[in-house]
């Protein structure tokens, strides 16, 4: 009775049929956008400048294969970054300003034992939790100390790569000589691995991606994958030998006279090698179509200072770890076919922590709205290349005793106050040697057409692409502003720019606006903001954390500490006496008077100990 009743519903036989045909193709459709996520690949550079890609004009080495997914795709021509590589990557995984999860101040050092607070969910946790297969190569530098803290107990299913700040790129550790520390960092999920020693590490986390994509194609996988490929190049490596590039890399640049400088651009190149490697593996992999390719860098390079490496954020002002736009302003490129407009200079102002809500709305997902994320979901914007979004974006706000500073932008205007280093570093920074450019710059638009990028994006993308227009609507150029130059001293009282008729930061608007409400509209803002901020996470350096106690290992000593009921103590009080004993006058006086026949038995490496 009850089937009949259901029958009676239709006219006849063939329109039941017809009805119960037209669903399962609804239900087939359902499932198929369902399986047809998008591939999301980020591939972030660290510590790139903003004029280290040679599609913003300069010649000075080229970098032909970034270039080509610029081209083809859509440059982020206002993607603004967080000014170091914590905050930085904060946000990113977090989509929140630094501020808001306490990730403001500096960066956390290897022996430092805190982390990127446990109650806040990741990038990769949001697309884990939405079907993804999430895997992390290279760098996390979100914290160490605790194994809770490192990427596969936050979000990403594998995990190849480094925990701290950096490392030696063929050996693949860590020094800080300030406190005699020195050990392995690189690790295959939650394992040390030692597999890559003596290999140059650009080349094996693209080898990885690589091998991660091929994987995935391989098995004709429904589910979609998230990678972030995150290099360690062109940052620079130990104190020791800050400067490492294979010598085929290298040989390509002897036309540049600075060796510190020639080996900045062999780097840059190995990384620009990887990111055509990585796309040519989607291509073959068949996952190109599906994918969303992002380029981009964690802040601005270091000219000078710290870690410095000829990096250049020229004409903008500052360098990495300051509130100028040499700091935070990104080199950045995007691709898709979901994009109306490829081969266009996209000049929306967009913050790191948009890129969360934006990716997961390219893949239909809505974040929970109890995460109160601060970035924006620009997804539509970005698709159509609409620019009228006005952007409010929090740069940093760091009320260190030592250097209190504040970087801040609303639409076109944007303030500074306070500023990093005594402002030895505010100036305009890298301008490169006009003389050395790049033997294949004559042939730059063949160079750019030639490559695999080029060849595969336009497969599956044809379109006419302008080279030299989009070259030079890149550009960023800095003619004096009508308002004259006017100079700020951050340290003496707040400045003001126009940033769209002054991107280089060279005309101080604050005498003439600190009285109108545009001013002090902005500064009441900013000083919501530094009220509400949470408070830093930074702790002081930790001496368990010295990789001696664990064997030569950089891990999560606090952990082993709790684990070991003594015995790394007993450990630690072991290997520190006997290396005083090694080192003494004494046992160096009795070492030289031993026959050789004991001295095998005397043949200790301290460094094995435990």
């Amino acid at each position: 009775m009850a089937m009949s009743s259901h029958l009676g519903k239709f006219s006849s036989i063939d329109s039941f049929l017809t009805a119960g045909l037209v669903f399962c193709i609804a239900l087939s459709g359902a499932l198929s956008v369902s399986s047809e996520k998008p591939n999301i690949i980020i591939i972030m550079a660290d510590d790139m400048g903003f004029d280290d890609v040679s599609f913003r004009g300069s010649n000075n080495f080229l970098t032909p294969n970034i270039d080509a997914l610029a081209y083809c795709g859509v440059i982020l021509n206002n993607l603004y970054a967080a000014p170091m590589c914590t905050p930085s990557r904060a946000a990113l995984l977090t989509g929140k300003y630094p501020i808001n999860t306490g990730m403001q101040h500096y960066v956390i050092v290897n022996d430092q034992p805190w982390s990127l607070p446990l109650n806040e969910t990741t990038m990769a946790e949001v697309f884990q939790g939405n079907g993804y297969r999430t895997s992390l190569l290279g760098k996390w530098h979100l914290g160490m100390s605790q194994r809770n803290f490192t990427p596969t107990q936050r979000g990403f299913d594998r995990h190849l790569g480094y925990l701290g700040a950096y490392v030696d790129y063929y050996s693949q550790s860590y020094e800080q000589k300030s406190n005699g520390y020195n050990g392995h960092d690189f690790r295959d999920n939650l394992k040390p691995s030692h597999d890559q020693v003596g290999h140059y590490v650009t080349d094996v986390l693209t080898d990885a991606a690589i091998q991660e994509i091929e994987d995935h194609g391989s098995k004709n996988n429904s589910q979609p994958l998230f990678l972030l490929l995150s290099h360690l190049a062109p940052h620079a490596a130990n104190d020791d030998s800050p400067m490492q590039a294979p010598d085929d890399e290298l040989a390509q640049f002897e036309y540049i006279r600075n060796e510190t400088h020639r080996y900045y651009a062999a780097m840059v190149s190995r990384l620009d090698r990887s990111v055509g490697m990585v796309i040519n593996a989607l291509a073959r992999q068949e996952m190109l179509q599906n994918s969303i390719v992002l380029f981009l860098s964690d802040n601005g390079g270091p000219s000078q200072g710290q870690h410095s490496t000829t990096a250049s954020n020229y004409p903008l002002r500052g360098q990495k770890n300051s509130p100028w736009e040499g700091g935070l302003r990104s080199s950045a490129a995007i691709w898709s076919t979901e994009f109306e407009r490829l081969g266009s200079v996209w000049k929306q102002q967009i913050y790191i922590g948009d890129l969360l809500p934006t990716l997961a709305a390219a893949a239909g997902i809505s974040p929970d709205p109890d995460l109160r994320l601060d970035g924006l979901n620009l997804w539509s914007a970005l698709k159509y290349g609409y620019e009228s979004v006005e952007r409010e974006i929090v740069h940093v706000i760091d009320e260190d005793e030592a250097e209190p500073h504040l970087s801040y932008t609303r639409g076109k205007w944007k303030v500074i106050s306070g500023t990093t280093s005594g402002g030895i570093y505010d100036g305009w920074l890298g301008q490169r040697v006009t003389s050395e450019e790049d033997p294949r710059s004559g042939d730059y638009e063949d160079l750019i057409r030639n490559t695999s990028v080029w060849q595969q994006l336009q497969r599956v993308s044809a379109g006419e692409r302008n080279i030299s227009e989009l070259r030079d609507q890149a550009r960023v150029e800095c003619p004096v502003p009508a308002t004259g130059i006017k100079p700020c001293m951050p340290l003496e009282a707040p400045c003001l720019f126009d940033i769209e008729a002054d991107p280089c930061e060279q005309s101080n608007l604050y005498e003439e606006y600190r009285n109108t409400t545009i001013f002090q509209d902005l500064w009441q803002r900013i000083q919501q903001f530094a009220k509400d901020a949470h408070p830093p996470n930074n702790k002081p350096s930790d001496p368990d954390c010295n990789p001696r106690f664990y064997h030569n290992e950089w891990t999560w000593w606090q952990d082993e500490q709790a684990s070991s009921s003594g015995t790394t103590g007993r450990m630690k009080i072991f290997t520190l006496f006997l290396g005083f004993i090694v080192t003494s006058r004494w046992f160096v006086s009795i070492w030289d008077t031993l026959p050789i026949t004991f001295l095998p038995y005397f043949r200790i490496n301290t460094n094995n100990l435990v």
